[in-house]
């Protein structure tokens, strides 16, 4: 059985910020029902380009709900660039943590919000963390989504991997090749090690 924070508890019994935003100056939405988590965020600016309101709609868990509350409160009051600061790791402690198996809702957050920040500026978000091969299908990971949060999160196990971004986590045969994760584990420990050295 997974420990959670009061904290996580209370967002989840008593979700702030739940709804829609009617006209909304910004939309972010990650996620795919199909994959079993789906999240929408609303964003609302003031005059002077700071967020006045936040509401969201999500489809998952009591942490993808937790998060997605927690977020909805971090980011008023802020501008869009302050926002955009925010990490996943700063829900998490917002939160006053998260079980690991769980971190993947956190990414959600982060990048919803970077979807709605993205939306508002007219821009389309290309990242390269979307593009690649897609390892997961069921959850539709690329190698270089897993790989990008190897990096962020140093993590070192495949049950890390599947806590962070989902893969493997439906069927459980997706990540039909784990050489595959532990290959690209290495890559990015030789990488560091690297860097500490300046050598090979």
């Amino acid at each position: 059985m997974w420990d959670y924070s009061e904290k996580v508890k209370d967002h989840f019994f008593h979700p702030r910020n739940v709804g829609e935003i009617e006209n909304p100056d910004a939309v972010g939405e990650v996620g795919s029902l199909a994959c079993g988590d789906a999240l929408k965020l609303m964003l609302k600016l003031d005059k002077s380009g700071r967020i006045a309101d936040a509401k969201f709609k999500t489809f998952g868990c009591g942490s993808a709900i937790a998060s997605a509350s927690a977020l909805t409160e971090m980011v008023k009051g802020k501008t869009l660039d302050e926002a955009g600061t925010l990490t996943d790791n700063d829900i998490a402690q917002y939160l006053d943590g998260l079980p690991e198996q769980k971190m993947h809702c956190s990414v959600m957050g982060r990048e919803a919000l970077e979807a709605a920040i993205a939306n508002y500026r007219g821009m389309k978000i290309e990242k390269p963390v979307d593009e690649g091969k897609i390892v997961c299908k069921c959850f539709g990971v690329t190698d270089n989504k897993i790989i990008h949060e190897v990096r962020e999160h140093k993590l070192t196990t495949i049950d890390q991997v599947t806590n962070y971004c989902k893969a493997g986590g439906g069927c459980r045969s997706s990540p039909a090749n784990p050489g595959y994760y532990r290959d690209g584990m290495a890559k990015e420990k030789e990488k560091a090690e690297v860097g500490k050295t300046g050598t090979r």
